[in-house]
């Protein structure tokens, strides 16, 4: 992940876009079956929490997809 230019986050990795800390992408990796899963999205903003708890995170779009695309080309790279 850190090739891809991601860093060390709790139990996840994150990239972050701007010197505020957002807009990130935001990323968990799970093992099933031998493979690797992962799964990311774009935080725009930093989660509000209170009385109502919500998320602010793109699981689609082109900017997510443009940024899949970055990591399979890295990933590739890698192991050929």
């Amino acid at each position: 992940m850190r090739k891809c230019g991601y860093a060390p986050f709790h139990d996840s990795y994150v990239k972050v876009l701007s010197s505020s800390g957002y807009p990130r992408f935001h990323i968990y990796i799970n093992e099933s079956d031998s493979q690797y899963v992962l799964n990311l999205h774009l935080d725009q903003k930093r989660p509000s929490y209170g009385k109502e708890t919500a998320h602010n995170g793109e699981y689609d779009g082109k900017v997510v997809e443009e940024e899949v695309n970055q990591i399979i080309k890295i990933v590739d790279r890698g192991f050929n």
